[in-house]
């Protein structure tokens, strides 16, 4: 990866349960005010809270650029209401949504919904993968111009247009096509963690940004590859992949001397790697990953948002915007444009017109 490859930042909003949208709200202003790419708000059937997903919908209309992430658990959740929830965040947000994938693995967990036991995290990361695959499918069951709205018609849609999924998964089956049409991006950004060894197949196969943990710049450079060659073993376009090191930042202290490569650093589970000193030290070790080609960017949890927030915007990326780093304004309007990533066309849209330049053929 060149030093030239635009850097990527993110970071995590959540923490200690807020029950007023304003707090999510000042933490996501905060972020856009550094142009970092996009903001996550964690969730979990585990912890008591608001919905994520519910509040990046009232955040959506609230600010302009920044992406939205909310975390989506795919165990005991109905696939097609993931998706036409998904698409309405893209919708209310003008482009702007993603989902962080995730699963739940506790008995007290399934106990709450009474549907089914715990699975083991191989099974739950395979049916994740599919929820992200069918969820794919129906973003793209309506065509981009399948609306017509047509009043002296009084014709809606073209139902050509709609296209039935019909996914068989191991877990369950859905016949589509989706309900909400096809979302400003085509398809939301859909991330993962390749945190654990269960989800790194389902993210090398259907994630646009995935997670990792490393200590080192070189380990984190192998996990990249490791995932690169995975996603084009799945036909994937390698570079169409943004790999981030997820980073847990506790900027409370003076500036001090960052630990080197973050060896000693403690671990903190399930949150990537722990990072203790000031944020002009945060900039430093941030510069040197991605200068080394190791990363494409990071995704930052602050140990106490509203102080530490702050602290990663105003100081360490204002700082690495003064490195010319970081950019300093948004130059696209979608997430997608955000990541560098291209807006994919339906796959079905592309299918009927393979299927009519086959026909127009024949016919000559």
């Amino acid at each position: 990866m060149s030093a030239r490859t635009p850097l990527h930042l993110a970071a995590e909003i959540g923490g200690p349960p807020h029950y007023d949208a304003g707090h999510y709200l000042r933490l996501a202003r905060l972020a856009e005010g550094g142009a970092l790419d996009f903001v996550t708000l964690g969730d979990s059937f585990a912890r008591p809270g608001l919905d994520a997903l519910a509040v990046l919908a009232r955040i959506a209309p609230a600010t302009d650029r920044i992406g939205l992430v909310p975390t989506v658990t795919t165990t005991h959740t109905e696939p097609f209401h993931v998706s036409s929830a998904v698409a309405s965040l893209d919708w209310v947000s003008k482009g702007r949504a993603g989902w962080h994938a995730e699963v739940s693995t506790t008995e007290a967990e399934a106990r709450l919904f009474g549907r089914r036991l715990a699975a083991p995290p191989a099974e739950l990361w395979q049916e994740a993968g599919e929820v992200a695959d069918v969820s794919a499918r129906l973003w793209d069951s309506w065509e981009d111009d399948a609306e017509i709205r047509d009043t002296a018609t009084g014709r809606f849609i073209d139902r050509d247009k709609l296209h039935y999924v019909d996914f068989e998964g191991s877990t369950f089956t859905v016949k589509g096509p989706a309900i909400v049409p096809r979302p400003p991006q085509g398809r939301p950004v859909t991330v993962i963690d390749a945190i654990g060894v269960p989800s790194r197949e389902a993210a090398a196969r259907h994630a646009d940004v995935i997670h990792i943990r490393a200590t080192t710049p070189e380990q984190a450079a192998a996990l990249r590859d490791e995932l690169r060659t995975k996603a084009a073993a799945h036909g994937r376009d390698p570079d169409a992949l943004r790999v981030l090191v997820a980073l847990t930042v506790d900027l409370g202290d003076v500036e001090s001397a960052p630990e080197p490569g973050l060896e000693s650093g403690p671990q903190l589970a399930g949150r990537g790697t722990y990072f203790r000193g000031g944020p002009v030290d945060l900039a430093d070790l941030i510069a040197q990953w991605h200068r080394a080609g190791a990363v494409d960017g990071f995704h930052l949890t602050p140990i106490t948002p509203e102080r530490d927030l702050e602290r990663i915007v105003n100081g360490t990326v204002a700082l690495l915007q003064h490195r010319s780093l970081f950019r300093t304004f948004y130059p696209g309007g979608t997430l997608r444009e955000h990541l560098g990533l291209v807006r994919p066309a339906s796959r079905y849209a592309t299918a009927r017109a393979a299927s009519a330049s086959s026909a127009s053929s024949k016919e000559v």
